[in-house]
């Protein structure tokens, strides 16, 4: 793995703040011309630093129903392969929006997410803890999110003191 340069590190930091700011805009705010940045930018995306622009949607707002679960899964490393083998098979499922290897009490952190709890629970029992190397699961459900990827969804509650004057 090549090192990353200063100017890619900040074009990076600044994406993953706002992924709408435009070329122009990112130059203006690191003092270069435009020209660097595109440049920067293509050969973050080409070397698959910059896989994907997202947004990140705060669905307590919106009537969704979408169920979400964090699972903890123990597993047994397969000889050769350790973890990775089996976290393939895992992130190959289209339920599954994230796996982590984890340290601690359990191997691997697995995201899914289901139209409601009733699908989340036949995805755990019937494909994920029937995996040879699957040793035991734990299921979460998200109950409401506050903050994703650095994003507050809560509305800022209203003052509601009264006001002292001297």
């Amino acid at each position: 793995m090549k090192p990353i340069s200063e100017l890619k590190l900040k074009v990076l930091e600044l994406l993953k703040e706002d992924a709408r700011r435009s070329p122009a805009l990112l130059a203006t705010l690191l003092g270069v011309i435009e020209d660097e940045v595109t440049t920067a930018i293509a050969e973050l995306e080409e070397d698959n630093v910059i896989v994907k622009y997202a947004t990140v949607v705060n669905s307590g707002k919106l009537d969704d129903e979408k169920v979400t679960a964090l699972i903890e899964v123990q597993i047994t490393p397969e000889r050769g392969r350790g973890f990775e083998a089996i976290a393939e098979r895992v992130y190959l499922f289209p339920q599954v929006k994230s796996v982590y290897l984890m340290s601690g009490a359990y191997d691997l952190l697995v995201e899914v997410e289901g139209r409601n709890l009733k699908e989340v629970a036949s995805f755990v029992s019937d494909k994920l803890s029937t995996l040879d190397s699957v040793l035991s699961t734990k299921t979460h459900f998200i109950l409401k999110k506050y903050k994703q990827d650095g994003i507050i969804f809560e509305d800022p509650e209203e003052d509601r003191r009264l006001m002292i004057s001297p």
